[in-house]
């Protein structure tokens, strides 16, 4: 034994170790760096061919706004819609670089696109939060990023475009703060929350469950008796963070309002009391919540219904991360806060859309989506590496969830079905409203509930198996951490499938037809006057439109365009034009519009045509 020749292990000089971690601790950010820029690449591609608003009044109204804040002209909205400056603002710099509607509304695509795609790494810090490791947390946290809440909207001017990635850094600052307490996190999660509140009314919500989580933080003490987990100064720098940053945006939308809306904007005030005081109004709050609970749960392929039964047990039980607990707390509250809220605030438009709908809590649907994937990973986790839980039990919690994800899924989706009753199909169904649901149930004109929650509950019953064979499988006592990480492959494969067919139903066949399209095309310099009695699907785009002036409007029942307008759209029915007008003869009754030229025109511009670099200002 001792004449046995022993191997000698050839060691590895430290700099060559310290270059090996070096490469191994770059390339999270690298995959980060890559992912983003795939993200937005992405994005850009699937809305190419987007050259103009086609949400509206809501695109419009915050492109005008973004053109009034820019120094360019604005519009009058009056009782219309209030669409607030701070979404409009991260606009602006689109009309720094030109005034082209066309050119703006691509540069605006691709600042939606940029917000969205950076929910991806924002969304890997979430997923290390909930314990898991970087390699898992990189690939989960990409295929989240492709979820349609994040698709949707990035192409498109609205604020939905940046709210989910204004959700989660609000979300991960204010684990933050309730984990370490300090100062920068105050900071950092009460920006997000005040700056909401001037993107969007939802943010009103948002920023009043931030001033009660952090009130608990200063009343719940440390479970091991060092005082309370927020010091009065840093509840007093979190509040006054948000605070401050949401009394600037009030001051913002009071400027825009009193500039855009000059007669006030719509007012749904009494509305709200009206729903929030009376049976009638809180069985149709209560139902309209009801039904966008259905709708999250679905529009994620389950994932959002897993993770909701996920939160509520883990804040409810015992143990546990505190931060967590925080968190799951102020996620749940801010989304039934949002989701009881829109409701409330919502008058009926006689659709069906009123009765289930996406748009609202899309802004915590990815978030929702993480913690739904975090729990199927885990529990692959807990099997393989035999941490916390045997593999039986690890499936037997997933199940669990899975169970009060469908149960939460069928209660919501009959309270909302049974409230509206016939109204589902006699209400017009707007496409627009129900992209995931109609992905799922494969039915375009109206509203198949039945049928997408059981496509749902399918897609989360793959991923629950994808999660839980592994687990029972004989080959699940590895230990080893590639092993894991191949059987948490299938949590990433499925789910990034869906996405991916989901994105390519979104995706163009072909490029639009070239040439003109069916609305006016005033020639820029002059003024522009719109009657009053023209349909509003042609006086709102065409306020975007018309990138050089104010429109003026008239009453062209008992007035004559106003002197020194040189374009005046009319109702195809207007009639001959008044004396020093010239009919052009476009337009027609199948587009509602035609137009007159007057004598404003300045010289050289054609009726139709355009003056070849006109530009009266630019910012």
């Amino acid at each position: 034994m001792l004449s046995t020749p022993v191997a000698r292990t050839e060691r590895v000089p430290p700099p060559v170790r310290r270059a090996a971690a070096r490469r191994r601790s770059r390339w999270p950010a690298w995959a980060l760096a890559g992912g983003w820029v795939v993200q937005v690449l992405l994005r850009l591609w699937l809305f190419r061919y987007h050259t103009g608003p086609v949400a509206n009044p809501d695109e419009t109204g915050y492109l005008v706004a973004a053109r009034w804040l820019a120094g360019g002209p604005g519009a009058d909205f009056t009782g219309s819609t209030f669409y607030q400056g701070g979404y409009a603002l991260l606009l602006v710099p689109a009309y720094w670089v030109t005034s082209d509607p066309v050119t703006v509304y691509r540069l605006v695509v691709g600042i939606g696109s940029a917000a969205a795609a950076t929910a991806f790494p924002l969304a890997d810090l979430v997923l290390r939060r909930l314990a898991l490791g970087r390699p898992e947390a990189v690939a989960l946290a990409f295929v989240a990023g492709l979820s349609p809440a994040l698709l949707l909207f990035s192409g498109l001017a609205l604020a939905d475009a940046v709210l989910p990635t204004l959700v989660l850094g609000w979300l991960l600052a204010t684990h933050d703060l309730a984990r370490t307490g300090s100062l920068r996190s105050g900071v950092l999660a009460g920006v997000p929350a005040g700056f909401a509140t001037a993107v969007h009314l939802r943010g009103a919500v948002i920023l009043a469950v931030y001033v009660v989580t952090v009130a608990a933080l200063l009343v719940i003490r440390r479970p091991d008796g060092g005082g309370r987990r927020l010091t009065p100064r840093a509840g007093l720098v979190a509040w006054g963070a948000g605070g401050l940053v949401a009394a600037a945006g009030a001051a913002l939308n009071g400027r825009l309002a009193s500039a855009v809306y000059p007669e006030g904007a719509r007012d749904l005030s009494h509305l709200l009391v009206s729903r929030l005081t009376t049976l009638d109004g809180q069985a149709w709050a209560l139902s309209g919540a009801a039904g966008q609970l259905w709708y999250l749960i679905a529009g994620t392929w389950g994932l959002a219904g897993l993770g909701l039964a996920a939160a509520a047990f883990h804040l409810l039980r015992r143990g546990g991360p505190p931060a967590r607990r925080v968190l799951a707390g102020t996620l749940l509250a801010a989304t039934l806060g949002v989701a009881y809220a829109s409701s409330a605030a919502l008058p009926d438009e006689h659709r069906v859309g009123n009765y289930a709908y996406g748009r609202y809590l899309a802004c915590v649907a990815v978030v929702w989506t993480l913690v739904g994937l975090a729990v199927l990973a885990r529990a692959v986790r807990a099997a393989a590496l035999r941490r916390a839980m045997p593999g039986p039990r690890a499936v037997r919690a997933v199940a669990v969830y899975a169970g009060a994800a469908a149960a939460l899924m069928a209660v919501s989706g009959a309270v909302a079905a049974w409230y509206a009753g016939d109204r589902l199909r006699r209400y017009a169904f707007i496409a627009f409203d129900f992209p995931e649901v109609s992905f799922l149930s494969r039915t375009w004109d109206s509203l198949d509930m039945a049928r997408a929650s059981a496509a749902a509950l399918g897609l989360l019953a793959c991923l629950v198996l994808a999660a839980g064979l592994p687990a029972l499988s004989a080959g699940g006592r590895g230990r080893g951490r590639g092993r894991w990480l191949w059987r948490v492959a299938p949590l990433v494969v499925v789910p990034a499938a869906v996405n991916v067919a989901f994105a390519a139903g979104l995706a163009p066949r072909a490029a639009p037809p070239a040439g003109p399209d069916w609305l006016p095309a005033p020639p820029p310099p002059g003024r522009v006057a719109v009657d009053g009695r023209v349909r509003w699907n042609v006086r709102v785009p065409l306020t975007y439109r018309v990138w050089w002036t104010r429109l003026e409007s008239y009453d062209g029942a008992r007035q004559e365009p106003p002197a020194g307008a040189c374009t005046a759209v009319v109702p195809p029915d207007a009639g001959a034009p008044p004396q020093g007008w010239t009919a052009t003869g476009l337009g027609g009754a199948r587009q509602g519009w035609t137009s007159w030229s007057g004598p404003g025109c300045p010289q050289g511009v054609r009726p139709g045509g355009s003056a070849s670099g006109a530009r009266p200002w630019a910012p």
